[in-house]
């Protein structure tokens, strides 16, 4: 099971209005602002994880971000990413997560950060991963359910520019046209796409397979829903 450490909050930011958001994505159509968090004195509640032990709040240039420094002690029941923290809500239909991420990992062809999303459980999720070099395991959007994770990517780069500065993501995803984007940098062409209806509504989360790294500035812009009930 994730385990939840209740001491990163999400700041939940309702709208006044789209002129009131210099940054809001085309992408965001007229969605909510749902969630942002700067990671700052709210410490880390709203979050869960699959170590917490391997999870901090961390200060980079004088501000506060969520910094994934070790490896996780988790092992999952299929094939896939160790290192997660997962927003508890909201649960999104569409949305657009806007964040900006640094790899803190070694340099080699699977150096990597992810993004989860259409979370329902540890067995049953989307995730971006951002490998420096693409193949069938690495650089794509993948599908956990149920079994070892598989890449659904329609189209995708030959692999993510990782330096170690600060990069810019963004990840749009469409459930009415079942389409799903990702964005690194370059706000304009998208490194990778898919389009898939497996899950539909889910929690979100950031991570690695089995590198390190740091998170701030998030902001999801979406459609929220409740949780489902539980079989």
């Amino acid at each position: 099971m994730i385990a939840r450490l209740a001491c990163l909050a999400v700041v939940l930011c309702p709208v006044a209005g789209l002129a009131d958001e210099p940054d809001r994505p085309a992408a965001a159509l007229d969605w909510p602002l749902v969630a942002a968090s700067t990671f700052d004195a709210h410490g880390l509640e709203g979050w869960s994880f699959t170590d917490a032990d391997a999870w901090r709040l961390a200060e980079v240039d004088g501000q506060p971000v969520l910094e994934q420094f070790q490896k996780s002690d988790y092992e999952p029941e299929v094939r896939s990413p160790l290192n997660i923290a997962l927003m508890e809500t909201p649960w999104l239909l569409s949305f657009v997560l806007d964040l900006e991420v640094r790899s803190t990992g070694r340099d080699y062809g699977h150096r990597d950060l992810c993004l989860f999303f259409g979370h329902q459980d540890p067995s049953h999720f989307y995730y971006v991963h951002l490998g420096k070099e693409a193949d069938p395991h690495a650089h794509s959007i993948f599908l956990v359910d149920g079994a070892p994770r598989v890449s659904i990517a329609k189209e995708r780069t030959d692999g993510t520019p990782w330096t170690d500065d600060w990069h810019h993501v963004r990840l749009v995803r469409n459930v009415v046209e079942g389409t799903i984007a990702v964005y690194f940098d370059d706000m304009e062409t998208p490194i990778m796409t898919a389009e898939d209806r497996t899950f539909v509504p889910g929690r979100i989360g950031v991570g690695s397979f089995d590198d390190s790294g740091q998170f701030r500035n998030l902001k999801i812009w979406g459609q929220e829903t409740s949780q489902p009930a539980a079989d």
